[in-house]
């Protein structure tokens, strides 16, 4: 069962790796009809699958999908989005993947009378995945891919479908300046090159970083296994507990609406902080209630304090952490970079998601329960160190602003005479 449950996992983690030179070689937009292609193929194979290899396999295909379309949906959003709304418009993409785990409860929950339960489970999968392939047929390319790639009336014929006549001047001017710049270096970018330039190193700790916390502090860890905690906590009906599991999923996409507007006017970096603050407190009134429940007890007070717990943890961590990483990684990192950093980044996303599905259990059969959640808060508590350290502020600031900033934290401020890091720092 684990095999089958963690291949998802391992699709995901090859999918995003190579989504980032899928994006850089063939644009957004195909990169996302590639993955509805071989997210359709695995949901139809899961639900015809005759035995558990077949099943497996079909896992893996799902996998690859989702890893290709977390890479590119960000992005291809930031991408064509102005930068006064674009933080809110890719935490929509965080909304559409919350709100989606919510309905699938709810797809679950209609399916559990019907024959064959599990095949129409994973089969109607598809139907999404479909639905979004012929949306994406009628959208258009990126405008800033297009522009890289030397198509530059097609770009334009974009851009002014989003911007007025002066903004369209200016955004043009800013890609004409990004593109001479990567034609001067004369290269392809390779993965190694990620790590050679000190300004692309920075940004890919901070985005990278972001992506690891945002799994080591627990998030998963509560989506996947809500109904055993709160079974944990001392509430033995599974009815129950799969019924406070979709309050979980509720608040969880509620949450991210609260994120879609905090982001652009409270800005990112606020918003990871604060959101880390409520999570530390959140675990530890976790830890707190399985340390006083005790073996045999009659549950109580301790058990819905857990509830409380899980309750408050959703509602911190869903407005910020949840958008926030996705947000940072989309914007961070420059034109000719920012399909591989992105791909590279929610690999690590991926990787730290299978390293927290696998080991949750474990650990808390080692220590008990109440540690893990504490060791969840210690994590927390680097995170929000990580943060202050390492997260600049990018709200409002356009793509050429974000890189100087890079340049000025690589460099020194003498880089260039307007520091626009003092005015990231005093926006956050």
């Amino acid at each position: 069962m684990e095999t089958i449950v963690s291949m998802a996992l391992v699709g995901a983690m090859i999918g995003a790796a190579s989504g980032g030179w899928i994006n850089d070689a063939y644009g957004r937009k195909k990169a996302t009809l590639l993955a509805d292609v071989v997210f359709t193929a695995g949901a139809i194979v899961m639900a015809a699958a005759p035995d558990p290899y077949v099943l497996i396999l079909g896992r893996l295909l799902v996998g690859l999908g989702v890893g290709t379309a977390s890479v590119t949906a960000p992005v291809y959003i930031a991408e064509a989005s102005p930068s006064e709304v674009r933080g809110g418009l890719v935490s929509t993409n965080v909304l559409m993947i919350t709100g989606g785990q919510f309905l699938s409860y709810l797809v679950n929950l209609a399916f559990t009378q019907v024959r064959g339960t599990w095949r129409w489970m994973l089969g109607v999968s598809a139907v999404p995945a479909v639905i979004q392939f012929f949306l994406m047929l009628c959208l258009p390319e990126s405008p800033r891919w297009l522009f890289m790639k030397n198509e530059k009336d097609k770009a334009i014929a974009v851009l002014s479908k989003i911007y007025d006549i002066a903004r369209l001047e200016d955004e043009v001017d800013h890609l004409s300046a990004a593109l001479e710049e990567e034609q001067q270096r004369k290269n392809t970018v390779r993965y190694l090159d990620v790590f050679r330039t000190k300004e692309i190193r920075l940004a890919f700790l901070a985005g990278a970083g972001l992506q690891a916390f945002q799994q080591f502090t627990g998030i998963n860890t509560v989506m996947y296994y809500s109904p055993t905690i709160v079974q944990m906590a001392g509430f033995n009906s599974n009815q129950l507990a799969l019924l406070l599991s979709l309050i979980v999923a509720a608040m969880n996409a509620g949450g991210t609406v609260v994120g879609i507007y905090l982001i652009d006017h409270f800005g990112r970096k606020k918003l990871a902080l604060s959101s880390l603050s409520g999570v530390i407190v959140s675990l530890v009134i976790l830890a707190g209630a399985f340390f006083a429940e005790t073996p045999g007890s009659s549950n109580g007070i301790y058990g819905w304090l857990a509830v409380i717990g899980l309750a408050l943890y959703i509602a911190f961590f869903a407005p910020g952490m949840g958008p926030v990483p996705w947000t940072v990684n989309s914007e961070i990192y420059p034109e000719q970079y920012r399909g591989i950093c992105g791909g590279m980044s929610a690999t690590v996303n991926w990787i730290s998601n299978l390293i927290v599905a696998q080991t949750f259990l474990t650990i808390a059969e080692a220590v008990g329960t109440g540690v893990t959640f504490l060791i969840l808060a210690g994590i927390a508590l680097l995170a929000v160190v990580f943060v202050i350290v390492y997260v600049p502020e990018t709200k409002g600031l356009t793509f050429v602003e974000v890189e100087r900033i890079w340049k000025e934290r690589a460099w020194g401020s003498s880089y260039n005479t307007e520091s626009l890091l003092e005015h990231g720092n005093e926006s956050a």
